[in-house]
């Protein structure tokens, strides 16, 4: 277990273990909580896993299921929530359970699971991943990262060979691509860099979305339940914010024709690519607005309060993550306690120039 992880992990033990988390709760809990999930699979033994957050087991979907269900919250569709956010807390306090990006296991492991549990779920479909014409760019990172020893990365018109031989070092390599990849330079220019990347270490992007991504009939089987909602996730997964208006703009709607094109509905409800502030603006959530959909979630923590009733285009969810597969922290996820003290640990944070164990709760690969 790693720095950062133990940092988490003993926070949430102090929460359980003090009571902290039951005790706020009557101030912090609010009236509901959206979870966000993108993987659910069988764990993984490989020692390098920059993605593992992005990635839960099909007994701990069970497992969260079950004790968001023994706090005492009902399981609705999305669209159910909405209504119930804009109408007030009243005394029912209820969750959604969301999935981004349309990964073939939705279908074939987490279905079947919710299904049976009769719990309904939302699924946000980056569509240029489902006709293979856009990037898995972080799986396809990490396989690169995983099968050399260095990396020989291009930037700023340098070259730099980047030692990958060790765990360590491989979790150093990603982190410093990704950062460049999302920080500094555009976002168009980030699929050019990953494409060239792909061709010089012979990873086949398209073979990659194959691998883990719905087809357009696999989506349909699952969108034909009435268990199932399928929302909007941009056509090319760019982060919003960096993009001009009319290209974030263009990339949303090209997302809709394509759901509208295959599935024969309009999607009321959209997820953010990422979601973090660097990826999300106010502009882009009056270009949703404009568009018409009802809601927008992003990936900044927190559970539902009053204060989103007001504006449903920028709607916090819970990161089930798969570092912290622990039952105990989905009872404390929805006390609302961690999420306050995330924000105070970020305010102070920024005047210290450090970063807390709850802040690394929330990575910004995606």
């Amino acid at each position: 277990m790693g720095i950062r992880q133990k940092a988490v992990t003993r926070a949430f033990s102090v929460l359980k273990g003090t009571g902290l988390g039951r005790l706020m709760a009557p101030i912090t809990q609010g009236c509901g909580a959206i979870f966000m999930m993108h993987h659910v699979r069988p764990a993984r033994v490989d020692a390098f896993q920059p993605n593992r957050h992005l990635e839960i087991t099909p007994e701990f979907l069970r497992l969260a299921v079950e004790r968001i269900r023994a706090n005492g919250y009902e399981i609705i569709a999305l669209d159910e929530a909405v209504d119930l956010l804009k109408s007030g807390y009243g005394h029912h306090r209820y969750a959604v359970l969301t999935f981004d990006d349309g990964y073939r296991d939705n279908l074939e492991v987490a279905y079947p699971i919710l299904k049976e549990l009769g719990a309904p779920f939302t699924v946000f479909v980056s569509t240029g991943l489902v006709d293979r014409t856009s990037e898995l760019w972080w799986v396809a990172l990490e396989k690169l990262i995983a099968g050399n020893d260095e990396v020989i990365f291009t930037r700023s018109g340098t070259s730099d060979g980047i030692s990958s031989k060790s765990t360590a070092e491989k979790i150093a390599c990603f982190e410093k691509i990704v950062d460049y990849l999302t920080l500094e330079i555009g976002e168009l220019d980030q699929r050019q860099i990953v494409r060239a990347l792909s061709e010089k270490y012979g990873i086949d992007l398209k073979a990659l979305a194959d691998e883990f991504v719905m087809n357009w009939d696999e989506l349909r089987q699952l969108a034909g339940d009435p268990l199932v909602t399928v929302g909007a996730h941009t056509h090319d997964h760019f982060a919003m914010a960096r993009l001009e208006a009319s290209a974030a703009r263009a990339d949303v709607t090209q997302g809709l024709k394509r759901l509208e094109e295959e599935l024969d509905r309009r999607p009321k409800h959209f997820a953010y690519p990422y979601g973090k502030s660097h990826a999300v603006s106010m502009r882009d959530a009056e270009i949703l607005r404009d568009i018409g959909f009802a809601s927008s979630v992003t990936t900044l923590p927190g559970v539902l309060q009053s204060a989103n009733a007001r504006d449903p285009m920028m709607l916090p969810r819970v990161s089930l993550n798969g570092r912290f597969q622990d039952p105990a922290v989905v009872d404390q996820y929805l006390t609302g306690a961690p999420f306050a003290l995330y924000r105070v640990a970020r305010w102070a944070a920024s005047g210290f120039g450090v970063r807390s164990g709850f802040s690394r709760l929330f990575p910004s690969t995606k």
